[in-house]
């Protein structure tokens, strides 16, 4: 079974930056998987933000996030990154990552998923 474990999040001004990290257990496979992030607010639907391919050049990102989200992945970590510049109020949020065999946006697409790291952005 594998497990995922966010990190990284908290409490910062808007502007500000913050790097979540995702690492992997029960796998010796991280390699092949594609790793998604997705946010939730309460009381609302889980969104996707971005993923990173297995390729770590391939990225992608929902236009709210583009430009200010990065992704990267270290294979021997079993650890992908997301960083965080520029953070608005509107990024708060409990942050998700999950991981799959695809690439996409889709949650059903998603095979395992962490438990979520908070991250608040003050005004």
């Amino acid at each position: 079974q594998v497990e995922l474990v966010e990190s990284g999040g908290g409490l910062v001004q808007a502007g500000g930056s913050l790097r979540l990290s995702c690492t992997a257990f029960g796998t010796n496979n991280f390699d092949k998987y594609a790793l998604g992030w997705f946010r939730q607010a309460p009381g609302k639907d889980r969104t996707f933000i971005g993923a990173i391919s297995w390729d770590p050049d391939i990225t992608k990102f929902i236009d709210s996030v583009n430009n200010r989200f990065a992704l990267s992945r270290d294979n021997a970590e079993h650890t992908v990154y997301l960083q965080m510049n520029s953070l608005k109020p509107e990024d708060t949020d409990v942050y998700f990552c999950a991981s799959a065999l695809t690439f996409g946006h889709t949650e059903e697409q998603y095979l395992y998923w962490g438990r979520g790291t908070q991250v608040t952005v003050s005004s």
